[in-house]
């Protein structure tokens, strides 16, 4: 698909002189890609937000308590 896009002169003129013309579409969707990969990861983070609570996870609050629920995790997930 093509589109137009519009950038500041010198974002542009840096552009040109780092990525040579037939590797410019490459390295746009490489950068998009990646930029979206943190907008839904930072939604993700956003929508989970307080799912672990102290309350729904006593086990978690004493100390050594997320080490000893991940080994009891990691210990049934290997049988």
């Amino acid at each position: 698909m093509r589109i137009q896009v519009v950038l500041p002169d010198k974002l542009w003129s840096e552009f040109k002189a780092a990525i040579p013309p037939r590797q410019r579409s490459a390295f746009i969707a490489l950068a998009v890609e990646s930029q979206l990969k943190m907008v839904r990861f930072r939604e993700a983070i956003r929508k989970s937000s307080g799912a672990w609570s102290d309350k729904n996870h006593p086990e978690l609050v004493a100390k050594g308590g997320v080490e000893r629920y991940l080994a009891r995790f990691r210990d049934s997930y290997l049988r």
